[in-house]
């Protein structure tokens, strides 16, 4: 579970695993021209994301793949292995494991659990490019978070982009059902099945956006009593998650030969395993090359890449997987794009200039760059 357990300028995505925002880079010492050309960092960032992305695509649209707690629990044991082998070579550092530190994170843990299952179950339902474009309204929920929690100001042009995000996830919506009912025939009972499916998919989404915003919003205020770093939040969060995980993956999911054999057909069984497997690798990845994207360039250009992002990952939903191609579909990807494009600049602009706000509501309305960071990601 480690990216997500993610953030784009938000995060890392079951998408989804979201991992707080890296700090502002510190003066570096030198270093080879490879790890200072910024091309490479962002590609790796990028490639990362998607892979992740598709990967638990992959093994979520299996038929009947009804195992979510087994994946994530596979997830976050591969993301612990991981890191902690980094750190044994001496490439990572991260605190140790202290037990009042952990009861103090647990909390946040669970509510981790909650965004990701849900993340999970929406992207079982959705298409990519759907969820991609439906991820966009974590954004606006964290940003009135903020505004009840911690105070702050938008600009018009963040408010504008705010409203392209919900137009973009409309015509989404709107293409998905038409595409069903244009296939199928709107009486037909293919057609019933699969907009319900649909509305499913739309449910759970709806539901991680809101599990996302209190996570984002709820480590946020817990960073600061435990001042944890990057990596110090990916340990815990997956190390306390384990249980959980297997706990109710016993007793919540069929574990029948029956349901195996559903969720792991002989034929694909190797591939959906390394798929599994390869997707807590990616959240290790996209941690690290989050990391290095802000070290060898900058927390903007961290920012725009985060919403730049956003339009390959779409793409590979069309490319990989049958998602429908139509001039909704496209249209609404473009929007969500361009919505997401208009977000970065706004946070560029803002903090370019001396805090003030747009008096829009009392009080008014805030997105700090971190939860920016928080929510953009994915």
């Amino acid at each position: 579970m480690a990216d997500d357990k993610k953030t784009d300028d938000y995060a890392i995505e079951m998408g989804d695993r979201t991992e707080p925002s890296p700090p502002p880079r510190p003066a570096q010492p030198p270093a080879s021209p490879v790890m200072h050309h910024a091309v490479i960092p962002i590609l790796s960032y990028c490639g990362s994301s998607i892979l992740m992305t598709v990967t638990n695509k992959f093994v979520l649209s299996g038929t009947g793949f009804n195992l979510n707690f087994l994946l994530l629990a596979v997830q976050a044991i591969v993301c612990v292995i991981a890191i902690q082998t980094c750190k044994s070579m001496g490439f990572i550092t991260y605190r140790d494991f202290n037990t009042d530190e952990a009861k103090k994170w647990f909390p946040i843990s669970v509510l981790l659990i909650g965004m990701i299952y849900t993340s999970t179950k929406a992207l079982q339902y959705l298409s990519i490019p759907v969820y991609t474009i439906f991820k966009n309204l974590t954004i606006i929920l964290i940003a009135y978070g903020e505004v009840l929690w911690f105070g702050g100001s938008v600009t018009a042009m963040a408010l504008f982009s705010f409203g392209l995000m919900v137009f973009s996830s409309i015509i989404a919506a709107w293409a998905d059902i038409q595409h069903a009912l244009g296939s199928y025939g709107s009486s037909s009972n293919e057609a019933s099945d699969k907009i319900s499916t649909l509305n499913a998919g739309y449910l759970w989404m709806f539901m991680n956006c809101f599990c996302t915003a209190t996570y984002v919003l709820g480590m946020r205020k817990r960073i600061k009593l435990t001042n944890f770093k990057d990596f110090d939040t990916m340990f815990y969060n997956n190390l306390l998650t384990i249980p959980i995980l297997l706990v109710c993956s016993i007793f919540l999911e069929n574990w029948s030969p029956e349901n195996i054999n559903i969720n792991f057909p002989p034929a694909q069984r190797n591939n959906i395993i390394l798929a599994m497997v390869f997707s807590g690798l990616s959240s290790v990845f996209i941690s690290y090359t989050s990391a290095w994207c802000v070290r060898v360039t900058s927390s903007t250009t961290y920012s725009m890449v985060g919403a730049l992002n956003k339009l390959p990952i779409a793409l590979s939903g069309l490319i990989f997987f049958d998602a429908p191609v139509t001039f909704g579909s496209v249209s609404a990807i473009v929007v969500g794009f361009v919505s997401g494009i208009v977000y970065a600049l706004a946070k560029i602009k803002q903090g370019s200039k001396p805090k003030s706000g747009l008096p829009t509501v009392n009080p008014t309305v805030s997105a700090s760059s971190q939860s920016a960071r928080d929510s953009l990601k994915s």
